[in-house]
Order: C-alpha cells, then structure tokens, then sequence
C-alpha cells in the first residue's frame, strides 16, 4: 500500500503522519477543513511544510460535505485511508456538542462511504480512550465494554467504532479503529495541557491544575503515536473462520474484519509530576490554580498495549521528560520566547 489518503493532515496528530509516510516514500493526499477551533495559521504552518514533498496534496474542504469527499478520493485512488480529522476537545464538548454530531457522526459516514464505494484495502479511524469513561480496572483493555461514556465526545467516538463495525460486517471492509491516549509533543494543539502549561508559565500566567492535581494520564508521545498507526496499516483484519481462531486479547471481531487497538505508552503519570516535568524544563516555577474535577473529565487513563505490541512488534516508549524537553524547544523556537 503507497496511497494514502489522510484525513485532518493540518491538525497535529495528521500532519506527524502524513510526515513520516512521506519520509518512508508514501504518495499522500490530505484532507482538512482548516477549522478555526484553533489558530488556522498554525493549521497552514503544517500543510506548509508538508505541501513541500513533492508526493503530498491536499484538498481544503469539510467532511460534511459527501459529494466532495467521494470526488477527492475517488480522483485519488488511495490504497488505504487514514481517518484522523475529526472535532476534537473533551470539554469544548460541553459547551457546543452539535460540532462533535455533525464532523464525528456525519463526517465520518462520509469518510466509511467513499472508503465502501472505492473497496479500499484498509481503513483506519481514530477513537480514543474517552470511550471506556467510567471504566475502573485499568489499563485499559480493547477487550473491555464501553458502554458508559461520561462525554458527548467519547459518545461519538463511541458511536463511529459501531458504526466502522457494521461497515466491515455488511461490506467485507477491514477497519481498524485505534484509540488514542493523552498524545503531546512538538506541533501540538494550543488545547492541550502541556501547551497550555508551557504557554501559561512562560506569561507569568497562573495553570489551572484540575482535581487539585489528583490525576493520571498516559501520555504518549506524538511520533510514537504516528509510528503504531504507520505499522498497522500494513495489518489489515481478516474475518476470522471461526470465533476460536481468535487469539486471546485480541480484539478481532468473530463476524467481520474488524479491530480496535489501544496506542498508548503503558504508563500511568501522576499529574503533578507531569508538571514538575515541566518546571525543571524551564527552569522556573508555576503558579497553580488549583481547580475541581471538570465535567465529563476522569481521574486517570492508562492503556495496556500489549495488542499493538503483539500485531506490530512496537510499542510507544518515550519518556516523559524527554518528551517534554523536545515539546519545550519548539514551542521557544515556534514562538520565538
């Protein structure tokens, strides 16, 4: 597979994608709507970079729009599509949940649709781990129920991993879902904590630290991300003859060639030293405000990785100081402070 069609290739995680296929000799086409639910001109700094490979285009235009998605791809001919674009943010959610239903919902049937339509190879969506909610036993297993989402985002992440099921059952297309866990680095999304930390810090700006500082999260590393999904492009599921064929933890659906798999670094990080992490790096100390629990928020993630690591041979394993250091350097570099 050398065609890849990717979509939200401006936003962070889809910009480190498409990057690396380029750099590994991919033909990639983006798709992106440049949405201003953060600065656009970050957006076009990335596609900027990307659009100097002589093997990446991009189409700017909505996922809503199906007529437009069907022509793009079919004028691509991609072997395999990637589906990252998507209305992203667990609390923006509270306040404009019609967002999440028309790009995660809508947006997505698009994407499956013109996926059908091609029969292409492989296609490859984002969930993530606000699906399991108020699950408890942790890490978190493919394997597991989720049926208690605590978000309207989480619901619609929910939501596009039954419909991709029934997509790969009625229609023999192999779909694999991944779900994604705390992701940071380089390029980042001005949303995310540690950008927000940094950028707060650096202003002499006090950081709303939620929980009073009592949460954990898995952070995994943008490029390691990247690198599991790069890898499992090439692991395309097959419909198993029989349910006993499966192996144990693998999440394979008995009915469809269908699969969900956590990336995640398979490290619980308490908050707090996530952002002692960050003052050494900068060298000053932050002034914290100190908060309660946001709605819809949960007090901890941590992923078990042990299906990506058995399909792909790989597992995420930047530490989070190094992580952090590399984070730290681009943004002084990127906003010149």
């Amino acid at each position: 597979m050398k065609r890849i069609l990717i979509t939200g290739t401006a936003g962070f995680i889809g910009y480190h994608l498409a990057k690396l296929l380029l750099d590994e000799g991919f033909t990639v086409h983006g798709i992106d709507a440049i949405t201003d639910y953060y600065d656009v001109n970050l957006k076009r700094r990335r596609h900027q970079m990307l659009l100097q490979s002589p093997n990446f285009t991009a189409t700017e235009c909505w996922l809503e729009d199906a007529d437009r998605i069907l022509e793009v791809t079919k004028e691509f001919q991609p072997d395999a599509i990637v589906h990252l674009a998507a209305q992203a943010g667990v609390r923006y959610s509270l306040e404009n949940p019609r967002a999440y239903l028309e790009s995660n919902i809508v947006g997505t049937f698009n994407v499956m649709e013109a996926a059908r339509e091609l029969g292409v190879d492989h296609l490859l969506m984002a969930s993530t781990s606000s699906v399991y909610g108020a699950n408890e036993e942790m890490p978190f297993q493919e394997t597991e129920k989720t049926e208690t989402p605590l978000t309207f985002y989480a619901a619609t992440k929910k939501a596009n991993e039954a419909m991709a099921h029934s997509y790969a059952h009625i229609n023999g297309l192999p779909i694999t879902m991944f779900r994604f866990f705390t992701v940071y680095g380089p390029w980042g999304r001005p949303d995310l904590a540690l950008y927000k930390f940094v950028d707060a810090m650096l202003d002499d700006r006090p950081i709303d630290i939620y929980n009073h500082g009592d949460m954990y999260r898995d952070f995994t590393y943008v490029t390691d991300l990247v690198r599991g999904i790069r890898l499992l492009i090439d692991v395309v599921p097959q419909r198993p003859a029989a349910p006993q064929d499966i192996p144990e933890g693998d999440s394979l659906s008995p009915v469809a060639p269908y699969r969900v798999v956590n990336i995640g670094n398979s490290e619980k990080v308490r908050l707090m030293d996530f952002i002692e992490a960050i003052e050494d790096e900068l060298g000053m100390k932050a002034k914290r405000n100190y908060m309660d629990m946001q709605k819809g928020d949960v007090p901890a993630t941590w992923a078990d990785a042990n299906l990506l690591e058995s399909l792909t041979g790989y597992q995420p394993q930047t530490n989070v100081r190094d992580g952090i250091k590399s984070f730290v350097s681009w943004f002084r570099d990127y906003h010149g402070k």
